[in-house]
């Protein structure tokens, strides 16, 4: 696969990965390279990968930190700051973030506020983090439940794409990913939407083409729009709503957390709806996106309580702006529209629908 030049990085593919990263870390020769894993990654990734790795006579130390969203914290990047310190890094040191997006977004925040950046390097182990976390610069942790309310845009120098360790993943977590690939179908590309809902086999020998498509669509949109100032907003489609419903699961203790993926599907579901009554989606378009995520995605009980409460947490939304609370809409399938509004008693009606 020819690989994909972004605004400051290049993403590779497979066959050229390892090549490409010993080719980098000859030529730019870092005094030490990090690499961090979670608990998953230490055991499932990592042996193959050093295995690839010719770091020449550069030390690697790997830094290891627990799995799951709920470390994706302030707390966990003190103790990978604390870690470096005392390995010595210093501004000619790599990072090497080797994991999902928990991982690939912890560890580009780390890497670009320690001695106020060092280079870094992504290796998405995830579905999710290769369609998604790993490209376009967001890096940044939760604060408490809240989603990536602490970050920065800082893309990494680049992004190495081996799709063999998405046979290391769950099931539920190829899932969780597959969501990411609807929404680019849905704000850019009818076809791609069209090819993904007619697609059977969710195997990773399969999905090599669809990811590297994702990918495409991904960087047109932030090579155009970095900063999020406008286009970049279509990227949070389902992500309102979608947001806040995993922050509620997270942080609520009578509730089975969700995945990234699973929350960001109902939330396409609802603002797919809310599109139907603010600007115009067709119910026959409605119908498709229904049925298309459904097929994926079990339905999840959002009762009245839920409800209020969730709609409690869309004022933290980062799109937020003069105390609105903006959607990404979509007129249809694959025609976005950013900065809309949505009251409460249609987001309660949407809710309803999806529980019926």
């Amino acid at each position: 696969m020819k690989s994909i030049k972004t605004k400051s990085a290049i993403v590779h593919f497979n066959d050229s990965v390892y090549s490409e990263l010993n080719a980098y870390i000859k030529a730019n020769n870092p005094s030490k390279i990090f690499v961090l894993v979670d608990t998953n990654t230490h055991d499932a990734c990592l042996p193959k990968f050093l295995s690839k790795v010719d770091s020449g006579e550069v030390v690697i130390e790997v830094m290891e930190m627990p799995e799951g969203e709920d470390h994706k914290t302030i707390d966990i990047c003190t103790g990978v700051w604390e870690a470096m310190s005392e390995y010595n890094a210093d501004r000619k040191s790599l990072m090497i973030n080797l994991g999902g997006g928990v991982v690939t977004d912890l560890g580009g925040f780390v890497a670009s506020t320690y001695m106020r950046g060092i280079d870094y390097i992504n290796v998405p182990t995830s579905l999710l983090a290769m369609v998604d976390a790993s490209v376009g610069g967001k890096t940044g942790v939760d604060l408490g439940n809240l989603k990536n309310q602490i970050g920065v845009i800082s893309e990494g120098s680049m992004v190495l794409i081996d799709t063999s360790f998405l046979e290391t993943l769950p099931h539920n977590h190829m899932i969780s990913g597959y969501a990411e690939m609807l929404k680019h179908g849905l704000i850019y590309d009818k076809s791609y939407w069209n090819m993904l809902v007619n697609f059977e086999n969710l195997e990773a020998s399969a999905l090599d083409n669809m990811i590297y498509d994702s990918v495409v669509i991904k960087n047109n949109i932030v090579t155009e729009d970095p900063t999020e100032k406008g286009l970049r907003k279509v990227l949070n489609f389902g992500h309102t709503l979608g947001h806040a419903i995993e922050s509620y699961f997270l942080g609520n203790g009578d509730k089975i957390p969700l995945l990234h993926g699973e929350a960001i599907a109902i939330g396409m579901l609802l603002e797919a709806y809310i599109s139907t009554k603010t600007i115009g989606l067709s119910t026959e378009e409605f119908k498709e996106i229904e049925k298309g995520i459904l097929k994926t995605f079990s339905k999840i009980e959002i009762n009245e309580n839920d409800q209020k409460a969730i709609i409690d947490l869309l004022k933290y939304d980062k799109k937020n702006s003069h105390g609105k609370i903006n959607f990404v809409l979509l007129e249809a399938i694959g025609k976005p529209k950013i900065d809309c509004e949505a009251n409460n008693d249609l987001i309660i009606e949407a809710f309803e629908y999806y529980n019926k």
